[in-house]
């Protein structure tokens, strides 16, 4: 299998963020994530057809998969195995023959590897922005979501909130199904790097971590949320996440889920008739049960699709300009993109902190953007354009050890601020 380059977010600011725990069941046990099962027999006296293996993104498992998968198999169909994890560790099964389907939050990136597969759209969903209940804003716009990624708001009380610190989780997979659909919306570009310190392996270990800050802030969709009392959705240009305005289409930040299928699988037959059965009425109960609209039922937002795009792209960059054409994704084969027990992910998990060594040594020996205030290694002076999180980057630290050894209370810097940027 292929080994596909990602373009990380700052990759130095893994740390702790990067150990989350994977949310993992199968449709009759609980498990880790393992990347390889033993499978039952691929057929039974009791069931028809052989058994598949889903992996994919949580927000599909919760929101489609889980439950239809029982539906499945009480209509006497073989069971379906499901690996909860990521977008790109389902994608990278389907293309791999290692699962049968995978679930996305996105359509394909345009790279070859997506090409040579089949995405089916099978729902709709809200990509939601997310917080601790404890906190008082409740409304974004779109406008202020494209500056606070990029890291130009980064405290609370600019967007009417109080003085403190905008925490932003995200995915570390810039093509992590959710991640690159909001970014498509704000930037034109699914790929589009974003300045956020705090980062995740998916979207359940962001929420947990949210849940427990009060100053968080990070990306979600409404039926992975839904319900839960730990976590709070904040408005959308005025406009709440729910169903009915996913329906007409005034909630702007609606997203397809896809069920990710390769042409070429051995498995072919079983799988189209499992994507087929998403068409039953049985199915369409159980994803409206979790806060989606069945694809069918809201196929007038197709036609609305580009229009949407455009308003959304214009607000955000406060501009006519349109929406440049999707550009590839970043490809996947980073630590963060493969279940964490796979043989992949060790790999890379090793050849990224060769990379994080390799780059603090360069950034120890450079002056950096700026004119430093003092020795290279000791004080840097904030150039026009520097964020926290960017020079916490550039010379191998974190945003926290930053804090820490300036004495600062949040991420605001000022341009000719210096900055100690190492410890003895």
């Amino acid at each position: 299998m292929s080994v596909r380059a990602v373009r990380l977010l700052p990759a130095f600011l893994l740390g702790a963020c990067l150990v989350a725990p994977a949310f993992a069941a199968t449709t009759t046990t609980t498990k880790s994530a393992p990347v390889h099962h033993k499978t039952t027999s691929s057929k039974s006296k009791s069931s028809k057809g052989p058994a598949l293996i889903w992996r994919g993104d949580v927000t599909t498992a919760r929101a489609v998969v889980t439950d239809i998968a029982k539906e499945w198999q009480r209509t006497g169909h073989a069971r379906i195995e499901l690996q909860p994890f990521n977008t790109a560790s389902g994608i990278d099964a389907v293309a791999g023959g290692t699962a049968d389907l995978a679930g996305s939050a996105r359509g394909s990136d345009g790279t070859p590897e997506d090409s040579r597969l089949t995405f089916t759209p099978v729902a709709w969903d809200a990509l939601v922005m997310i917080t601790n209940p404890s906190n008082p804003v409740r409304n974004l716009t779109v406008r202020q979501l494209h500056e606070i990624y990029f890291g130009k708001i980064t405290n609370w009380k600019d967007v009417g909130g109080k003085d403190a610190p905008i925490d932003l989780y995200a995915v570390i997979s810039p093509n992590d199904g959710v991640e690159y659909s909001l970014r498509a919306l704000l930037y034109g570009h699914g790929d589009q790097q974003i300045s956020a310190p705090r980062l995740y392996l998916n979207t359940k270990a962001l929420e947990d971590g949210i849940a427990l800050n009060p100053n968080g802030l990070g990306l979600s969709t409404l039926a992975n949320v839904n319900g839960n009392p730990k976590l709070r959705t904040i408005p959308v240009d005025g406009v709440a996440p729910t169903v009915a305005n996913i329906a007409d289409g005034s909630y702007p930040l609606y997203t397809p889920l896809y069920l990710v299928t390769n042409p070429n699988s051995t498995k072919a037959a079983a799988v189209k008739d499992f994507v087929d059965f998403l068409q039953s009425d049985k199915a369409k109960a159980v994803l409206r049960d979790h806060s989606v609209l069945p694809y069918q039922d809201g196929i007038a937002l197709v036609a609305k699709d580009e229009e949407r795009r455009e308003k959304v792209y214009a607000e955000s960059t406060a501009s006519n300009a349109k929406p440049p054409l999707a550009a590839p994704g970043a490809s996947y084969a980073a630590a963060a993109a493969i279940a964490p027990t796979s043989e992949r992910t060790e790999a890379a998990r090793a050849a990224l902190d060769e990379r994080n060594a390799a780059a603090k040594e360069t950034a120890a020996a450079s002056t950096g953007a700026g004119k430093p205030a003092g020795e290279a290694s000791k004080a840097y002076t904030v150039a026009k354009g520097d964020t926290l999180s960017g020079i916490a980057q550039k010379h191998g630290v974190t945003v926290a050890d930053l804090r820490d050894w300036n004495h600062l209370k949040n991420d605001n810097i000022k341009l000719g601020q210096s900055l100690q940027v190492s410890h003895d």
